[in-house]
């Protein structure tokens, strides 16, 4: 009579006192270990689980734990000037087989399926509170959605994507409005955006943004060209 069993992760076709090694087994020394997932009996009949036999079982004890032998591990890059050598020894278990059990094992029975834990359902958030939260968001979308519609204030040179931006935070969203913005009050807005923006000289800005809303592209470009980095 013999099996086939599953043990650690490996199939091993096995009989009653026969010694095996196997991978590192937790059990201690001298204790007995079932193994219940077998997937084949030879008892004069064949029987096949699928994919392991309800009821059958294969006892073992563990004789002791060892190392296997030692196997060495090179490796090598050809003209790299690469070589590694290492050697290892698996950690193995000994068992020896006391028995097998075709059916009628009790470790075998299907466990009770434990009844799913009850989630409290969460509590609804009280409508009162959500509502200014939905409010102000709706009201800043809206904002957003009917925000005026300006002119590309980058074509003015010295005036990056960021600088645009705070510019329109400010109010100023077309070449016109730029051009009647006071430079004092450029600074301040470059001043209050942070440090990198600080630096920038808006001297020139609302001179290009004159040219820029009459429409004088050319004069703008032949400024531009003649004047580095739109400083005066």
């Amino acid at each position: 009579m013999y099996a086939i069993v599953e043990i650690a992760g490996q199939q091993f076709k096995v009989a009653k006192d026969q010694k095996l090694f196997v991978h590192r087994l937790k059990e201690d020394e001298g204790a007995a270990v079932t193994f219940e997932n077998v997937l084949l009996i030879d008892d004069g009949a064949v029987t096949i689980g699928a994919p392991a036999i309800e009821g059958a079982a294969v006892t073992a004890k563990v004789v002791k734990h060892l190392k296997g032998d030692k196997v060495i591990v090179f490796k090598k890059k050809r003209r790299k000037g690469y070589k590694l050598r290492n050697g290892h020894r698996q950690y193995l278990t000994e068992l020896v087989i006391e028995s097998i059990v075709a059916s009628g094992h009790k470790g075998s029975a299907k466990k009770k399926v434990a009844a799913p834990k009850k989630v409290a359902p969460k509590k609804e958030v009280k409508a009162a509170a959500v509502a200014p939260a939905v409010a102000k968001t709706t009201k800043k979308v809206v904002k957003k959605a009917t925000g005026k519609k300006g002119d590309d204030l980058k074509k003015v040179e010295g005036i990056g994507p960021k600088i645009a931006e705070h510019f329109n935070n400010a109010g100023i969203f077309t070449f016109e409005e730029l051009a009647n913005t006071e430079v004092s009050k450029l600074q301040d807005i470059l001043t209050a955006a942070g440090p990198r923006y600080r630096m920038h000289n808006p001297g020139s800005w609302p001179k290009q943004a004159r040219m820029a809303a009459d429409g004088n592209w050319d004069e703008l470009k032949a400024w531009q060209d003649a004047h580095d980095k739109g400083i005066e």
